[in-house]
């Protein structure tokens, strides 16, 4: 099904006025005034951003609350158990309240659940291990919103709870000591794009400023907030919340945090990716480091990550890093298995893709890696896909959208068939029992035929500018790498050039093509990249259109490089 392109088109006269005062390309003036910046005021701050503008933490729900708590927790030795989640924005939460409260002193432990024997979120099973624990205090992050029955079992057993979540609140909202989540509708914070480690470091927030009031740094050295900020980035670029406003502030002072290599974790998780730490950028930390912290918690245990990304030493961590290296390397071998026996499956029966939805299950799939794949089959299909994994009767699974078709809501108007579900409009899990398959895909199928139409699974791209080969230059590609980090709300722009010639080519790794374009008038070309081809015996020498983004190739003299999206 062929591609359908829409263009931006911004504001000519805000497009000139930007450019003249920011002194920046024309292509960059646009990109801004696409992104909403309206006066070269604003698009200065979105460019070069400051800690001026942030938040105050206590403007959070409850925070003061919270604070008050922990600082009586703290001074008198209570013990306080600090309980994540187990993927890469719980494992960086938990390691940032975690360092902080041990940097104050404090008698503090951390918990990371094992994502298949325990679940999600705090469990009433959980309060039976703090109590033995000797836990006086609870503190969630990433999780918890959806604990009321924990909270309860917690409350009887004298342990107080303080929830730090950004997840959608429900019906059973937690009777916790204090609810620290901008997304209760009583938050007035306009914080409700904070990933949970977002929450976690307003948490810290806080609490330094509370603490010097109270003069607890008086005989402790006072933190330094900057040195969590490799972990807020991290986490928040790795769980694809919006990248603007504080987000970016705090992402991009981030990436610097990460760059100067100060973190004993993260140094040995970048060496054993064969990166420089001193040229990451947020592609590295989504396609390098994220998976790694999330292997653990798929094929292993979490708790490896957060004893990883607070190691004192370099020589403590590099061993965890190969290990985490290792488990990586694992999870994809399986989500590639995965994704081969339904391609197979396909393969041998295309009428699986006539119901606008791919439903598949199976008794041998590893349940923990089929977002991932589910992931993958949707955007290569342009429909949702829902895969599942079935063991002693209960199938459990994932489900993965595209182009805005809202598959919680279709697991919604089937929920009588499932044991529980939930997510968001684009992922999803569910839980139901075997004998419910067949109902639940012809229920999701139904629920899409009466609620969308052909035009929701065409697929689609904006091209944020057109090109020719002469435009694309290290200078425009610099000016372009001042937008990062890309992400939610914030997209890598996508370009479009028009009648190019292939002069050089080469086929890297059997999938991917090197290749050098050129116009038909060029002197010079531009190194262009192609990955993961489907066919490299019949590769055109010339591409009437060809849509791209722009970087700048590090390993290569700091040069200007297309990377192939579409033909």
């Amino acid at each position: 099904m062929e591609t359908r392109l829409t263009h931006i088109s911004p504001d000519p006269e805000l497009t000139r006025r930007l450019s003249k005062a920011l002194n920046c390309h024309p292509v960059l003036a646009s990109l801004l005034a696409d992104r909403g910046l309206n006066s070269p005021e604003e698009a200065r701050f979105f460019l070069d951003p400051d800690f001026s503008r942030l938040t105050n933490p206590f403007d959070l729900k409850d925070m003061l609350q919270g604070v008050e708590r922990i600082h009586s927790a703290v001074v008198n030795n209570e013990k306080i158990l600090v309980f994540g989640d187990f993927d890469a924005d719980g494992v960086t939460a938990t390691s940032t309240v975690f360092e902080f409260l041990s940097r104050a002193e404090a008698d503090v432990a951390w918990y990371v659940p094992h994502r298949v024997k325990e679940g999600y979120s705090l469990q009433p099973a959980h309060i039976d291990i703090a109590v033995e624990m000797n836990v006086d205090l609870i503190i969630t992050v990433d999780c918890g919103i959806s604990a009321a029955e924990a909270v309860e079992a917690a409350r009887s057993e004298d342990v107080d709870v303080i929830v730090t979540d950004h997840h959608e609140p429900g019906e059973d909202f937690p009777n916790a000591l204090a609810v620290i989540n901008p997304k209760q509708p009583d938050c007035s914070s306009g914080l409700d794009y904070l990933a949970g480690v977002g929450v976690a470091f307003y948490l810290v927030m806080a609490l330094r400023k509370f603490f010097r009031e109270k003069q607890v740094w008086e005989e402790i050295e006072e933190p330094s907030l900057v040195e969590y900020l490799d972990l807020f980035a991290i986490g928040t670029i790795g769980d694809m919340v919006p990248l603007v406003g504080d987000n970016r502030t705090l992402c991009i002072a981030g990436m610097r945090q990460i760059r100067m290599g100060s973190r004993p974790g993260i140094k040995a998780m970048v060496q054993s990716a064969r990166l420089d730490i001193a040229q990451m950028d947020s592609d590295d930390i989504s396609y390098k480091v994220v998976p790694r912290i999330n292997a653990a918690g798929r094929i292993s245990h979490a708790r490896i990550c957060v004893s990883h990304l607070t190691a004192p030493s370099l020589s403590e961590a590099k061993t965890t890093a190969q290990l985490l290296d290792d488990l990586n390397l694992k999870r994809q071998h399986i989500e590639r298995e995965i994704v081969l026996d339904i391609e197979n499956r396909i393969s041998r029966d295309p009428t699986l893709l006539d119901g606008r939805i791919i439903v598949l299950w199976d008794r041998r799939w590893e349940p923990t890696v089929l977002g991932i794949a589910a992931s993958r089959l949707s955007r290569k299909y342009t429909c949702p896909v829902v895969l599942m994994s079935v063991k002693d009767g209960i199938a459990t699974g994932s489900c993965r959208s595209v182009n805005q078709i809202n598959i919680h809501q279709a697991l919604g108007a089937n929920a009588d068939l499932l044991e529980r579900f939930g997510g968001h409009a684009m992922a999803a899990g569910l839980t139901l029992k075997e004998e419910r398959l067949e109902e639940i895909a012809q229920g999701l199928k139904q629920y899409l035929d009466t609620h969308c139409s052909d035009e929701d699974f065409i697929p689609k791209l904006t091209v944020d500018a057109e090109l020719s080969i002469d435009d694309i230059t290290l200078d425009l590609a610099r000016e372009i790498d001042r937008l990062r980090p890309f992400g939610t709300a914030n997209p890598e722009p996508l370009f479009m050039a028009r009648n190019l010639w292939v002069g050089d080519s080469v086929i890297l790794g059997n999938s991917h093509r090197k290749m050098v374009l050129k116009g038909e008038h060029s002197v010079t070309g531009v190194e262009a990249l192609h990955f993961n081809l489907a066919n490299t015996s019949d590769l055109p020498a010339f591409y009437p259109k060809l849509l791209f983004h722009l970087k700048i190739n590090k390993f290569k003299n700091y040069t200007a490089q297309m990377i192939v999206k579409d033909t």
